[in-house]
């Protein structure tokens, strides 16, 4: 029986999480329709803007992210430290910006003068919205809600567009986020519907290697692509905030691992990109499996066997799922 998703979230333990979402219809979510012919490719670019869109106005960073023909995948850092020093106006014009707030609301940006009362209930909602604004769930349901209606209009239909629930597995460690957002980048490439990550429509891997070509120093944050969450550094040296990683050594690492993976390009394990699998304590054999089959082995909880406990015991799990994968692919 699945687990509320409260259950499956805990910012104490990791604020990484790698979220699924799957069309519930026969028809394709986008690509096309081998049956009717008719092509909804159009629409990896509503979900692709919505989804950078939203990023923007939650406290919510995309590290990486792949649209597919009848799901997509999306790598999310929830920022608590950003939504905990928003004021009451930057939380308040961030929720109009997705919902109409409601008449107190509505009254304070227009400047209107509210009453000590008035400010108080005004301050519960805008305690509200603070955490729904840095609420996975939220943001996949704004989401998927506006890719559904913009779908269903353009159907002429109704009815369930997306799967009752987006599958969500908390990365509890550099280890299992790296993997995992290898796993999204390379998706496209394991359908075959590119040759090389730079040929990847509507990911996150051709972004930032569209940003890397033109850049003077590709590793420096701020030459990074802007709607991302830039790479800073590595891990455990003292960095700005950013992904624990070099840029260029994950983009080596991607390319390495799907010339691997790829039985008409077979490819010898680069020097420079050894390092970071050394790094990270992992295997050759088990970082290719997870390159291809990240969402089979684990359930919700992703990482090191020390992490996953530490996780389920934040959580308050009397079992610990997962836990022979987790020894196995991240000893």
């Amino acid at each position: 029986m699945p687990k509320p998703r409260y259950t499956q979230v805990s910012l104490d333990a990791t604020p990484y999480y790698h979220c699924v979402s799957r069309c519930v219809r026969r028809a394709f979510l986008c690509g096309e329709d081998m049956v009717s012919g008719q092509s909804y490719e159009h629409r990896r670019q509503w979900i692709e803007d919505k989804l950078l869109d939203l990023a923007a106005i939650f406290a919510l960073d995309i590290c990486a992210y792949a649209i597919m023909s009848n799901h997509y995948h999306a790598v999310l850092y929830v920022d608590k430290s950003s939504a905990e020093n928003w004021c009451r106006d930057d939380i308040i014009d961030r929720w109009h910006k997705l919902f109409a707030g409601h008449l107190l609301s509505q009254r304070y940006i227009r400047g209107e003068k509210l009453g000590k009362v008035e400010l108080t209930k005004l301050d519960e909602s805008v305690a509200l919205w603070r955490d729904r604004l840095m609420d996975i769930s939220w943001f996949m349901r704004v989401l998927n809600e506006s890719i559904a209606r913009q779908a269903n209009i353009e159907d002429n239909c109704t009815g369930r567009f997306w799967e009752g629930r987006f599958k969500s597995q908390a990365l509890l460690d550099e280890a299992a986020l790296v993997a995992c957002m290898a796993y999204v980048d390379l998706n496209p490439i394991r359908a075959n519907m590119a040759k090389t990550p730079e040929t990847s429509d509507h990911t996150s891997i051709q972004q930032r290697i569209s940003r890397a070509i033109n850049a003077y120093q590709p590793n420096h944050p701020h030459q990074q692509a802007c709607t991302l969450m830039p790479f800073a550094g590595y891990p455990k040296e003292a960095m700005p905030k950013g992904l624990p990683f070099r840029l260029t050594d994950y983009l080596e690492l991607v390319d390495w691992t799907g010339r691997i993976l790829r039985e008409d390009k077979r490819g010898s394990i680069a020097d420079n990109t050894q390092s970071i699998l050394v790094r990270l304590n992992m295997e050759n054999k088990h970082w290719l499996y997870l390159a291809s089959h990240f969402e089979s082995p684990f359930k919700g909880l992703v990482g090191s066997v020390y992490h996953l406990k530490q996780a389920c015991q934040k959580l308050g799990y009397v079992r610990t799922p997962g836990l022979r994968s987790c020894k196995t692919f991240f000893p």
